[in-house]
């Protein structure tokens, strides 16, 4: 009779270790299923930025940006010349008001190589 009891403290002393080590993870576990309420979304940025496009033909560069939206944009027109002795440049930055178009031009002595356009925030 004195085996069976021992046994069953054993038991018993194993039973509370297990449940006092699985504890917390239920715990978690139930916050986690128990919320329902998911974590607020970040709010969508507001749109902003003029579109610019564009055209090389042979060494000049052309690029026409139209901001629809309602703040400023500043742009920059930068062009990198194909030859290893043509200056690259960059052009002075841009206010495109809203609903406005603006026109940016450069050239290259021979071929260019890149053109793109780079966009601000007007301050």
């Amino acid at each position: 009779m004195r085996s069976t009891r021992r046994r069953t403290w054993a038991l018993l002393a194993a039973v509370a270790v297990v449940a006092g080590l699985l504890a917390p993870v239920a715990v978690s576990a139930a916050n986690r299923a128990g919320n329902g309420a998911a974590a607020p979304l970040a709010p969508e940025p507001e749109p902003s930025g003029a579109e610019c496009r564009t055209s090389v033909e042979g060494s000049r560069v052309v690029a026409y940006c139209h901001n629809p939206y309602p703040t400023t944009d500043l742009v920059r027109l930068h062009t990198e010349c194909a030859r290893w002795w043509d200056v690259d440049a960059d052009a002075e930055a841009v206010a495109v008001q809203p609903g406005r178009t603006v026109r940016l031009e450069d050239r290259c002595w021979k071929e260019v190589g890149s053109a793109w356009v780079s966009h601000s925030v007007a301050s």
